[in-house]
């Protein structure tokens, strides 16, 4: 598929989607956060769904985590706006406790009515290589098999010429900056992200 072609698709997929009534999410939530990105990438970045800021804004990882997964990307030598970055979940899905907006997470039906839009992307852009963010991106892109304790930092074949790897998603990395063990977190999320701005290939 040209470049031209798949930047139609795209679009297509975003129209289509910001009017998606597939599950509830889209009753409370502000708007849709789809995928951005070049549609011809090599590297596509997916994580698990809308946050609060993405949510307010419209973009994927905008937020804290996005702020902590650019700073990565650009230690590792990528950079952000030369991939393309979207969500399993293109809606945030929270529970009002006062003014606070408080994150919880989709279920399996919002999921699996969401996984159109993903597919849709993956087919659009046929990214090379795939890092996903957090145990559900994984799953969703790699298995059901997938276990993200056992094999992080792993490049996995999903295709012909596709390749996927996971890592711990940097909500996470940033839940844990304040404890005991926040630096190996950090130097985890690192080497993983090192691993990602390669190829399975420079590893055989």
């Amino acid at each position: 598929m040209s470049r031209r072609r798949s930047q139609q698709t795209l679009e297509r997929l975003r129209a289509a989607a910001r009017d998606c009534r597939s599950c509830d999410l889209w009753r409370p939530a502000t708007q849709t956060v789809f995928g951005e990105g070049p549609a011809d990438s090599r590297r596509m970045i997916v994580g698990e769904q809308a946050g609060d800021q993405e949510d307010r804004q419209g973009h994927p990882f905008v937020g804290p985590s996005g702020r902590l997964l650019e700073k990565t990307l650009a230690e590792v030598g990528l950079e952000r706006d030369a991939l393309y970055v979207t969500n399993v979940v293109k809606h945030f899905k929270f529970e009002l406790r006062g003014k606070r907006r408080l994150h919880q997470r989709a279920n399996a039906a919002e999921i699996n009515a969401c996984m159109q839009w993903l597919d849709g992307e993956m087919e659009a852009i046929r990214p090379r290589y795939v890092l996903c963010l957090g145990a559900l991106a994984a799953k969703m892109v790699i298995g059901s098999d997938f276990r993200l304790t056992r094999q992080r930092g792993t490049w996995i074949r999903i295709g012909a010429d596709q390749w996927a790897i996971a890592t711990t998603h940097p909500a996470y990395v940033l839940r844990l900056s304040a404890s005991a063990n926040g630096e190996s977190a950090r130097a985890a999320f690192l080497s993983d992200l090192t691993r990602f701005a390669g190829t399975p290939d420079e590893e055989a």
